[in-house]
């Protein structure tokens, strides 16, 4: 089992940054990618952005490219998305997820059931 905790959200204007953080604990030596997903109102679910145990390997999607870093810190079990220059259109609720099947260290997946746990979720709002 592996409980995920999301913070860091919250209301800012669009230009503005946020830094959300994702704590980690139980089977936390056996993870072997992290992953940040959101979900704006009427939308689905989808891939923002993706680390490797490693943190050799990352994945962003495009449209958060330049914007957006992933980051994990292994002393405290935490993975953070540091979001700079937020759009309107980057409202939603940001969800961290793990995934405890390996591949490779290089594979990390965009597809949601390729991920095994998940966070409650944080609400993000970028007022225009």
């Amino acid at each position: 089992q592996v409980q995920l905790v999301e913070s860091g959200g919250g209301l800012v204007q669009a230009g503005g940054s946020l830094r959300l953080s994702c704590a980690a604990s139980g089977r936390t030596f056996s993870w072997y990618a992290m992953g940040w997903f959101r979900q704006g109102p009427g939308k689905e679910r989808e891939f923002v952005a993706a680390i490797s145990w490693s943190a050799i390997n990352t994945d962003y999607l495009d449209s958060v490219k330049g914007r957006f870093t992933i980051s994990k810190n292994n002393a405290n079990n935490t993975v953070y998305l540091q979001m700079n220059s937020l759009k309107p259109e980057d409202t939603a609720v940001y969800y961290c997820a793990v995934r405890l099947r390996y591949y490779s260290d290089s594979y990390l997946p965009r597809a949601i059931e390729q991920y095994d746990y998940w966070g409650q979720g944080t609400q993000v709002t970028v007022s225009s």
